[in-house]
């Protein structure tokens, strides 16, 4: 299943994209998705919702909004591609880099990205999501795979100043309001199968930047989800970010970053793409 929420921002309907390209509007059985609905029987509810669910009207833009509402966190694992470790001349990790992005975070995958005061450094970071399905802590790696509800399209924003000029953690520069564009929907992990064998590529104003498959990954997806919930309790909706292929702005001679009217369009294979567009902060 491909699940979303269609609608405008705080209004936003729960919704199934079919393989026939139709949107179902699901909201007479499913209040929202929910990490609360995903803790109980969410499939069976579904598949029971969906013989007599409506087709949402055909729009040819409709706004995906966040694909899941009341995300509590959002847990990254840093430096994690074989070829962007190589090319930073850093060692490869021995084990994964953890950061943490802030819920506040997250955006809709295809609004403007609006640059907030003082970012001049901004930086992009395609990613593979993985959304935790059920209440998870101290996993072993054969459970892994049962507490995975899905897989989305994230951009890991990073404000490169705030991130590695300004001192502290790296959750400085990847934390403001928008710094989290995710879906536009999740892809349960049925149909996904290997996530460990995606294309995953970002495109700056129709220029290719980044071009990796996620088998170029140090740490697997089950090892990550399980290394994680060592140090922390998991949540139905949570959302893990395996790291970013090379590409980013901050690595290029000289460095490139964010600026208004740019655009950005990245995706995952299987899991959809993302198209935005840089804006300037009203200073109406």
């Amino acid at each position: 299943m491909k699940l979303c929420r269609i609608g405008p921002a705080g209004g936003e309907k729960p919704a199934v994209l079919g393989n026939d390209g139709r949107l179902r509007d699901v909201s007479a059985a499913v209040p929202d998705f929910t990490g609360d609905f995903f803790a109980g029987d969410w499939r069976g509810v579904l598949e029971r919702a969906l013989p007599g669910a409506p087709l949402l009207p055909a729009n040819p833009t409709p706004r995906f909004g966040v694909p899941i509402a009341n995300v509590s966190k959002v847990v990254g694992a840093g430096m994690n591609y074989h070829e962007g470790v190589r090319r930073a001349g850093m060692t490869t990790p021995v084990e994964p880099l953890l950061f943490i992005k802030p819920n506040t975070c997250l955006a809709a995958a295809n609004d403007p990205l609006v640059l907030p005061p003082g970012a001049d450094k901004l930086d992009w970071e395609v990613e593979l999501g993985v959304v935790i399905g059920r209440n998870c802590s101290r996993l072993a790696d054969h459970e892994v795979d049962a507490a995975i509800l899905g897989y989305c399209v994230f951009n890991d924003l990073s404000e490169r100043r705030w991130q590695n000029e300004q001192g502290g953690e790296w959750c400085k520069g990847k934390s403001a309001d928008g710094f989290g564009p995710c879906g536009p929907w999740v892809v349960t992990a049925d149909e996904v199968g290997d996530p460990g064998r995606l294309d995953i590529w970002l495109d700056l104003n129709g220029v290719r930047q980044q071009n990796s498959n996620t088998a170029d990954m140090i740490f697997t997806v089950r090892f990550v989800i399980a290394y994680v919930s060592r140090f922390m309790r998991l949540l139905p909706g949570d959302i893990v970010i395996m790291g970013t292929p090379p590409g980013t702005g901050w690595r290029l001679k000289p460095p490139r970053f964010l600026r208004p009217g740019d655009r950005l369009s990245l995706g995952i294979q299987r899991l959809g793409d993302q198209t935005t567009v840089v804006e300037a902060q009203s200073t109406s």
